[in-house]
Order: structure tokens, then sequence, then C-alpha cells
């Protein structure tokens, strides 16, 4: 049995790991954090998400020196459900403890200090981990996964975009154009922070981040391929759909890329829809990725879908978890449809 500490559990990507931490047949919620200054610590999980009680009635203790000590005497894992700028610093320190950190943020997503510079607004401190992190992309990376002290598990959009373009990069069927990806995700996926663009009533569906949101770079990174991405937030709690346009190379087939999407035929945690465009409403709350295609000569739109707090980041954790484990990937993530 796995020990696993939280850090940042109170917020929805770390209460949705809690649950699946405490669920998970090899792992054992040892302890859940807050910082100290959070109005959360000391009370319950469950307190605030009463959908888990019975399961999350565990307090969520300030993240100060005597934390510290605990997650070094009885901690084998180390999740990172924080900030970026609050990641950049901790992982250094949990990682010369000799634990295994994974963590949720951007802060150790991407190689080049001038994209946190450009991107994130703040210069990385950390180029050694930074050189070292391992992407946390658990179908294309898994081997890597397995070895790596510090797993940068994957943002949000970027899931469902390079799962659904990786195939065709890599079957070399994309052409020199940028691909053009039109994104929209839920209120869940701006945290849980009070603010009043994300409060749910306030929320229209609207574009933010044009050219400088900072996916675009770990997409591009990952991808090997300029991108044009748009995200929207939608009026939804949680999912997230992306539809994206590919300018194929002349007199690419059907047959090829139906081919080349094979490659992910049998993964239990991606479903194939071919011509059956994706839905919100068939991920909310799964762990899936559900990617549909259709063409029209060169021209190919790609339609996927992914739950943001589970594929887009609780369950890719675990995922990631897993790995390291020496586990099926997909262990404690449920596989009815």
């Amino acid at each position: 049995m796995l020990n696993v500490s939280i850090i940042g559990a109170s917020g929805y990507s770390g209460a949705e790991l809690a649950k699946l931490v405490a669920r998970h047949p090899e792992f054992s919620l040892t302890h859940c954090f807050v910082s100290e200054q959070s109005t959360d610590k000391h009370k319950l999980i469950s307190e605030l998400y009463p959908e888990h009680t019975g399961l999350l009635d565990i307090e969520l203790e300030p993240l100060n020196q005597q934390a510290f000590s605990l997650i070094e005497q009885s901690t084998d894992y180390v999740c990172l459900c924080t900030d970026h700028k609050v990641s950049v610093e901790l992982a250094p320190v949990f990682l010369q403890m000799g634990k295994r950190v994974f963590d949720l943020s951007g802060g150790y997503r991407l190689s080049d200090n001038e994209d946190y510079e450009t991107y994130y607004g703040f210069s990385h401190p950390y180029q050694d981990w930074l050189t070292q992190a391992q992407y946390g992309l658990a179908e294309w990376y898994g081997d890597a996964i397995k070895a790596a002290k510090l797993v940068a598990v994957a943002g949000c959009y970027p899931t469902a975009a390079l799962n659904a373009l990786k195939p065709l990069q890599q079957a070399d069927l994309i052409s020199a154009q940028p691909v053009i990806i039109n994104a929209v995700s839920g209120v869940t996926g701006a945290g849980r922070k009070a603010n009043v663009t994300s409060h749910f009533c306030e929320v229209s569906l609207a574009p933010y981040g044009l050219f400088t949101h900072r996916h675009t770079p770990e997409i591009e990174k990952y991808l090997s391929h300029p991108v044009l991405f748009t995200p929207h937030l939608g009026n939804f709690k949680r999912g997230i759909l992306e539809t994206i346009y590919v300018t194929l190379k002349e007199n690419v087939t059907t047959n090829q890329v139906d081919a080349a999407y094979q490659v992910l035929a049998d993964e239990p945690l991606i479903r194939l829809k071919a011509s059956q465009l994706p839905s919100i409403k068939a991920v909310e709350n799964q762990p899936f990725v559900d990617i549909g295609w259709q063409q029209k000569g060169n021209q190919l739109i790609v339609v996927v879908a992914i739950d943001n707090l589970l594929k887009g980041a609780a369950g890719q954790a675990l995922q990631c978890m897993n790995l390291a484990a020496g586990l099926d990937h997909y262990q404690g993530l449920g596989m009815s449809a």
C-alpha cells in the first residue's frame, strides 16, 4: 500500500483526486493539506463536498512545518493540486525528501523558461528540475512516467487536443498549416476561488486568452506542430469539448485517417467514435476521451470531449500514479460507459 498526500485538496481537482485515491485498492490517502492561510483548514473535505460524506471525512490540515515533517515520515507520493507558482516552489522540497511528486499545475510542463516568462509571467527558478520533469500524458509517455520522480500532469485542454491530434501527426498526415483548436470548458476549469468572471450566474459563453493562453505552448511542444488555440468558458459545471480543424496533406484518404487513429484503439480510456461525434454529456463524471472525426477532401474536423476534472486533471494524475506504482494505468478509474 502506497501512502499519498494531496496538497490543495479543497479545490475541485484536489477533491476529485482525493475521492479517487480514497477508493483505490493500492493507495492510502494519508493526508490532505491546504495553505496555512486557507479558510478551509481544519474542515473536513466532506463539509465542503457533502456528496463525499462517509468517504472523505478527512481533515484539511494546514501546510506548516509539522505538515512537512509528516509528509517526510509517512508519504510515498505527493500530489500538488496548487497554483503553478506554489507548485514550482514546493516540488523541489518534496523531491529532496525522496518523494515522487505529481504536479497537476503548469509549473513543470514546459522546458523553455522563455515560455514561462511569456505565458506564465515569471522566470522559472528550477531549470534542473524543469529539465527532468516528465510530461504526464499517460497513453503516450507511459514508460517514461514509470521512471520519473517528477511528473507534470498534462493540462486539461492539451489532454483533449493531444490525444486527438498525435495519431495524425505520428502518421505524418497533417500539412504545414497551423491546426485550429476551438475549445470550451465548464466553469470548474476556472477553479474554486471566488471570481466574478467565473461566477456561474455571470458566465456567458465567451472566448478568452486569445494568442496568450498558456496551454498553447504546451500543445505545440508535445504535438511538434503550430496551433491556433482559442479557449472559451461555458455556463456549465464540468467537461471540455474541442472542435479541431486540420488541413491534411494532399491526397490523404479517409482510410489513412481511420488507420492513424488505430494507435489508440486498445487504450481502455479512449473511445474512438469515428463519424459519431462526441458530446460533453457522454463524458461528464467519466474518465474517458471520446474522439470523433469527419473528412471532406483535405479538410478534417476532429471533435474530442473529456471531463476536465477527471481525464483533464485528477483522473490523469491517478493514471500517472498507477504507472509509477507498476499498475495498469486505468486501475481505480472504472471502465463502464
